[in-house]
């Protein structure tokens, strides 16, 4: 038998507790196997006994045992009783302070035996070991596509359906995904808090910083198992497999075009809606594509960044260096 908290929308199992609901002036009992003696039963209060203690509340809202009913109350009451020693953080339970004082002593006790990563969490752990196995356990019902996380499922479902449920508090906009809606609220703070340290670029995301840095140190970590291409991003590296396997995942949902990478399907997107999220700040032109207003602002500044290497021409766009090269090379591809 299921029942759900008055407060919120959790769902708990009753197992070998005894009930008591009164409906209607009429006391019906129930213990471990329900019999509904009338139906629809409205329940206008319960009273449960777990470890000769009672507890009665308004609504239907049993629990599986007494320490699920304490764990679960507290997160109205917000009683913290497990203080973390090294800051002033407060948690309601002993194993997320565990968990979250490791933060602080940057321990990492749970190793991967296959490689040399290591986790604060066993769960983690876990959670990449399925990267050696291969393992994806989580199916989705609209299409063949499996996935190791049951988050990634969860996302993936949204290309199906459309939901967008996170917005930005600053605009209307709605995203998918979360990490869109904080690379988006970036537009409104501008904030980039990783820095290279080798230049002065900086980064939304940590992992983005860390791709980057490969441009200096020239690493390249993921290579093509059927040509001998290399990489160093690994959306790259999986953009450049779906060449071979001519796979497009990311479809139109207002026509039947596909596409190998989400941004291209995202830029797509904007030749049915005609959005122009890129706009010129010295003049009134907007763009659907960041390529065409970097090129358009060329125009502004007289930046031509495309030199050849046989004589002393340049230009703004690599199309137009690479067709002036032929002039050199006399190639005439076009037959």
């Amino acid at each position: 038998m299921q029942f759900s908290c008055m407060e919120c929308d959790v769902l708990y199992k009753v197992m070998s507790v005894f009930i008591v609901c009164v409906h209607e002036n009429v006391e019906v009992n129930f213990k471990e196997e329900i019999e509904v003696k009338e139906e629809p039963i409205n329940i206008k209060s319960v009273e449960i006994n777990i470890a000769k203690d009672i507890v009665i509340y308004d609504e239907q809202i049993p629990f599986l045992g007494e320490s699920h009913l304490v764990k679960h109350e507290l997160t109205h009451t917000e009683e913290k009783f497990y203080q973390c020693s090294i800051c002033d953080k407060t948690f309601s339970e002993n194993c997320i302070l565990i968990k979250h004082e490791i933060v602080h002593l940057k321990e990492k006790p749970y190793k991967c035996s296959p490689c040399d990563k290591t986790f604060t969490c066993k769960s983690s752990l876990v959670t990449h070991q399925i990267v050696h196995t291969g393992e994806k356990p989580y199916q989705c019902s609209q299409c063949d596509k499996a996935f190791s996380q049951n988050s990634h499922l969860i996302s993936h479902q949204r290309t199906h359906t459309g939901e967008k449920p996170y917005q930005c508090s600053q605009c209307d906009k709605t995203f998918s995904l979360k990490h869109e809606l904080i690379q988006h609220q970036t537009t409104h703070t501008g904030e980039k808090p990783y820095q290279c340290s080798q230049c002065d670029k900086t980064f939304l995301w940590k992992s983005h910083l860390i791709s980057y840095q490969r441009t200096h140190t020239g690493e390249k970590l993921y290579q093509c198992s059927q040509c001998d291409k290399t990489f160093s991003k690994k959306s790259n590296f999986r953009s450049q497999q779906r060449t071979h396997t001519g796979e497009n995942p990311y479809q139109c949902s207002q026509c039947d075009k596909s596409f190998s990478q989400n941004g291209y399907l995202i830029s797509h997107h904007r030749t049915h809606t005609g959005e122009k999220p890129y706009q010129c700040s010295q003049c009134d032109k907007a763009f659907s594509h960041k390529p065409g207003l970097i090129q358009h602002q060329r125009t502004h500044t007289r930046e031509r960044p495309y030199q050849c290497s046989q004589c002393d021409k340049d230009f703004t766009q690599n199309g137009h260096l690479i067709s002036h090269q032929r002039t050199h090379t006399w190639e005439k591809p076009y037959q």
